[in-house]
């Protein structure tokens, strides 16, 4: 099992609208995620910082890495390219963060 956490970066104005398309996930994004190993995944925001932190959980980190080509993945990069701050292939611009304790 491999443990991730990662900050994306949220334009000010578009908190709201985040949420909302997160709330109406589409059903072929959820089923990819369980498909390619993702057994939890959680999303905060920091409002004062215009952060996203993320949280998941994946089974397999090789067959996880491949998410990212498929085609519902590119599509819901596209999607969410006005609301957030994407590279040029407009993947979240993402910063991974290092853990330092874990208590199991």
């Amino acid at each position: 099992m491999m443990k991730q956490m990662f900050k994306m970066f949220i334009y000010p104005d578009k908190h709201d609208e985040y949420k909302k398309r997160h709330s109406q996930l589409w059903p072929e994004m959820r089923t990819m995620l369980k498909d390619y190993g993702v057994c939890s995944y959680s999303i905060y925001l920091d409002k004062d910082k215009n952060e996203l932190i993320a949280y998941l959980e994946v089974k397999d980190p090789e067959k996880w890495q491949e998410s990212s080509k498929t085609e519902i993945n590119q599509k819901w990069w596209h999607y969410m390219a006005d609301i957030m701050e994407t590279n040029p292939d407009e993947s979240p611009i993402v910063k991974d963060m290092d853990i330092v304790f874990d208590l199991e």
